[in-house]
């Protein structure tokens, strides 16, 4: 018997069956998510691929949906375009009779996205981060009302007793229960999960299907579930089969091996092979309207407002941000270590290597030779003081590129470390210039304790001979300011945190050879490279600012073109502002692709 066939006993024999009967409602008013002609397409060269074609779906609210297939038949990707993640190539989505295809897309807290990567802080407890969620998801009136909030997600979720529970000692299932957890606080209509189940044991697996059943019980709420399992396929309402981003299968779980022609439901996968995928669309395409008719529909009134929760203005959203990231740095033992060790050691590197000259540059002679010894003396005189214009040449732009190099260490894995994460807070409604405002804010007080501390430790013992020691400050802080706005710009594009920390260490490299400060570079190359350079802006800068006899000789003894202090200050800026607008460039283009 074909599938087609049986899928008609099927069909028949469920709607005899009394207590499977569903309450009929208008189309009208049912369903409220519905996917009309949907086709998602990529392009791998000179050809065109759909990944899904002719996507067809009409789905009740109060309902909740599995969306099962083998891998890579579409799943997933469904699953983003209905979040808005992905764009169709054609079709239209509806919510509530809205077109969100040419309306726009249901607002930041109206939609649940649970994906496949954990979207929790490891060093955060469990109530610490549906703490942060909700500041920067779900406006609340008074802290009485946050503080309910997050006790009611705690304990609609089953986490209450491990709410003081760091989430890098939690289960496999813990953590699944923390993410349905983040995206309960804004009370979301649409709750999409994209295989939370995958990698379980079977009973943490039934108590995360359970969960997902009893939170699609809210009359206002879809609940739809991503997974490659075919168990516990009688807690769904229904279950939607993709193969090859065709629908072959959708409707109520219990005629699932009716329609098929199997004894279980795990065998449907290996049937599914026996047939082209176009055989089993059109046999569905004669039957999908008896199918969708036997859906269970609740007594639900469709509201004409939005019940999910407001989402924040940018100013909490950057303070929520701001405070997190603070809190996720004293977190990181390792992380203070590493600034505490920068702090003390990159100075005293300083005045290491330039030992041996700190006596040196308390002493300068400009007497003039009067007879042959004191001519000979003079000449002397004159060659211990180029060294000295060398010692403090060198001494400058060992201080420059040591603040460089902290400036790549600050921010090079900044946003890249956690771009998964941004991501799908992004999604939630986080914005992409409260986000990059945090980061900045934050960076800017390493920036400013690095570069006074360089500058004072580095001045008290070596006695660099600047006319004032405030420009000299301000173009060491703007070079390491410069070089962190850089780097945040390349952590910011870069796929992964190794490759945003590889690229940054490169940039740092070629600022020495580059700057002209130890080799100088031909006038051709020099005049290419030299705007790109941050090092040779502050340490030029840091020249022209020198007591009047210390530049007299540093000029004799390099022939690299030493710029005014104004245009140092000025080009830093430009690099600072360039490397925060690519920042801002890279946060809001999307990279789920990751």
């Amino acid at each position: 018997m074909l599938a087609g066939e049986q899928g008609e006993i099927a069909v028949s024999t469920f709607l005899l069956i009394p207590r499977l009967r569903p309450c009929r409602f208008s189309r009208k008013t049912f369903p409220v998510l519905e996917l009309k002609d949907i086709r998602f397409a990529i392009q791998k060269g000179k050809d065109e691929v759909a990944l899904l074609d002719q996507i067809d779906l009409r789905v009740p609210t109060g309902h909740f949906m599995a969306i099962v297939g083998p891998s890579g038949c579409g799943k997933s990707t469904l699953l983003k375009l209905i979040a808005g993640i992905n764009q169709e190539t054609s079709g239209s989505i509806f919510w509530n009779g809205r077109n969100l295809s040419e309306e726009g897309d249901l607002e930041a807290s109206e939609i649940g996205y649970v994906p496949q990567f954990s979207i929790a802080y490891e060093s955060l407890t469990v109530e610490e981060n549906v703490e942060a969620a909700v500041r920067l998801r779900a406006e609340t009136k008074n802290r009485k009302a946050f503080d309910r909030l997050v006790d009611q997600v705690l304990a609609s979720t089953g986490l209450e007793a491990l709410r003081d529970r760091p989430v890098k000692v939690l289960s496999g299932g813990q953590r699944r229960r923390l993410s349905l957890a983040l995206e309960l606080v804004t009370e979301p209509v649409l709750l999409l999960c994209d295989e939370v189940t995958s990698g379980l044991d079977p009973k943490s697996e039934q108590e995360i299907v359970e969960l997902m059943h009893q939170l699609s019980r809210h009359e206002h709420r879809l609940v739809a579930n991503v997974t490659h399992s075919l168990a516990n396929l009688d807690l769904y309402d229904s279950v939607l089969v993709l193969d090859a981003g065709r629908v072959v299968y959708h409707g109520p779980p219990r005629a699932l091996e009716h329609y098929f022609s199997v004894e279980k439901a795990e065998d449907v996968y290996p049937r599914l092979a026996k047939r082209k995928t176009e055989e089993w669309a059109e046999s569905w395409a004669k039957h999908r309207d008896a199918y969708d008719d036997a859906l269970p529909r609740r007594h639900a009134s469709t509201p004409e407002a939005s019940v999910s929760a407001t989402t924040p203005g940018a100013a909490a959203q950057f303070l929520a941000l701001f405070l997190r990231r603070w809190q996720l740095f004293f977190r990181d033992k390792g992380q203070i270590f590493l600034q505490l060790a920068i702090l003390v050691i990159f100075p005293f590197l300083v005045v290491v290597f330039e030992l041996d000259g700190v006596e040196q540059t308390r002493r300068l002679s400009e007497s003039l030779p009067s007879n042959l010894a004191e001519y000979n003396a003079e000449r002397e005189a004159m060659t211990f003081n180029l060294n000295l214009g060398g010692l403090v040449s060198g001494l400058v732009m060992f201080q420059v590129i040591l603040l460089t190099l902290m400036g790549s260490n600050n921010s090079a894995r900044e946003i890249a470390g956690e771009r998964l994460i941004f991501e799908k807070e992004k999604l939630g409604g986080v914005r992409p210039l409260a986000y990059l405002s945090s980061k900045v804010a934050f960076l800017s007080v390493l920036v400013l304790l690095q570069s006074l501390w360089m500058t004072v430790f580095v001045q008290s013992i070596c006695e660099i001979p600047s006319r004032s020691m405030l420009p000299h400050f301000l173009l060491l802080l703007l070079v390491n300011g410069a070089m962190t706005a850089i780097c945040l710009g390349i952590s910011s594009l870069s796929r992964t945190a190794d490759q945003a920390s590889l690229l940054s260490i490169y940039l740092v490299g070629f600022q020495l050879p580059l700057s002209g400060a130890v080799l100088a570079l031909p006038d051709w190359a020099g005049w290419l490279t030299r705007p790109f350079i941050s090092a040779y802006w502050s340490w030029s800068g840091i020249m022209d600012g020198m007591e009047k006899d210390y530049l007299r000789y540093i000029r004799e003894v390099t022939d690299t073109w030493l710029g005014p202090m104004w245009l140092g200050f000025l080009v830093l800026l430009i690099h600072i502002v360039l490397g925060l607008f690519i920042s801002y460039v890279g946060v809001k283009r999307p990279r789920w692709e990751n």
